[in-house]
């Protein structure tokens, strides 16, 4: 326990005094994110938050894990500056979208192949237990992609992501805790760590942005440890802090993300268009549409996010299926409301 909480005091030390520095650099710099038609901010603000959130948690990671105890460190910690570098890189010197998938595509490999970071079963949904090997690595690589951009397309006003990975990281961090897989929780912790100390920089009136270095390295590890939380069930299938629905549950601390990326791709096909064709179709941008805050739109998602584990907490003996579609109809519920008073405040304010 004392590592663990050595670990996030380190990691939040390290950011927290990192940051303003950061800044300063930046500035001289010009390393600023511009305002725009589809940016939610009005001030030139840099973003390159998310290298003092890498160095909080790489050297809080290094400092405190049990290497002894944890084989597969080494490699995940390979995909950590693998990421770190295509999300510098392109909140430098934007990158081709096609170039980051394939640096994503690389880091998500080393993680299945050398950390074993796999999915072996699907907990009978749809009647399909364990996975054959070839399906177990596609679908392992498919969902650390999905996680990672999904934390990268949602990183959209102040404070959301770092919210939202505090909640993930302190979550499952804890719960690693309580299953005596410290080595892990002590990633989670660090990780959280440095996002707490980042937010007292991110919160409105932001100073800096976490950039793409600091989102898609945030659903890298936010995708390890839904993996893991995932398939540690298997091993201690006794233990009181197990669910019914591990796969589930997983979905429901990740909901957020991963509804939003869901839902904005199906509207942009829908409409005839890439699903990556930037827009401002992004839950946080129609809540303020509707007239909230950066700060009141981010406390709303993160308390509905809560409030979405809850239920899955609650309802986890209906079974993985029945649950997932309980918590999709939800969200969809949810988002159709917020997409109609969106639109019905915008059209009473043309000049909008």
């Amino acid at each position: 326990m004392y590592d663990i909480i050595l670990a996030f005091i380190t990691s939040f030390a390290l950011t927290y005094l990192a940051i303003p520095s950061i800044i300063h650099v930046a500035l001289k710099k010009h390393l600023v994110d511009e305002p725009g038609e589809r940016r939610s901010h009005k001030v030139s603000t840099p973003s390159l938050g998310g290298i003092g959130i890498f160095a909080g948690m790489l050297f809080s990671i290094i400092m405190w894990t049990p290497f002894n105890y944890f084989g597969d460190l080494q490699y995940i910690l390979c995909a950590f500056i693998i990421i770190f570098l295509i999300g510098a890189k392109d909140d430098i010197d934007p990158m081709s979208p096609s170039k980051k998938f394939v640096g994503e595509l690389f880091a998500a490999a080393i993680l299945v192949f050398k950390a074993n970071v796999k999915l072996t079963s699907l907990y009978g949904i749809f009647g399909i237990f364990v996975l054959p090997e070839w399906a177990s690595i596609i679908l392992s690589i498919f969902t650390i992609l999905v996680i990672i951009n999904a934390f990268n397309l949602i990183d959209g006003i102040n404070g959301l992501s770092g919210s939202l990975g505090f909640l993930i990281t302190a979550t499952l961090g804890y719960w690693f805790y309580l299953v005596d897989s410290i080595e892990i929780s002590i990633v989670a912790f660090s990780l959280c760590g440095s996002v707490v100390a980042f937010l007292r920089y991110n919160i409105t009136p932001a100073k800096i942005f976490m950039g793409d270095t600091g989102a898609l390295l945030l659903g890298m590890v936010c995708s390890i440890l839904a993996i893991k939380f995932i398939e540690l069930h298997n091993e201690i299938p006794g233990s009181p802090y197990t669910f019914d629905a591990a796969p589930s549950m997983a979905v429901a601390i990740l909901i957020l993300p991963l509804f939003d990326t869901l839902r904005v791709f199906v509207i942009r096909i829908m409409n005839g268009k890439s699903p990556f064709h930037p827009d401002r179709l992004h839950i946080h941008h129609l809540l303020i549409d509707t007239g909230l805050t950066h700060t009141q739109a981010t406390a709303l998602l993160f308390v509905t996010n809560v409030l979405f584990i809850l239920l899955a907490i609650k309802l986890q003996h209906i079974g993985n299926l029945a649950l997932l579609i309980v918590l999709l109809a939800s969200a969809v519920t949810l988002s159709v409301i917020v997409s109609r008073v969106a639109k019905n405040r915008n059209s009473e304010s043309p000049e909008r």
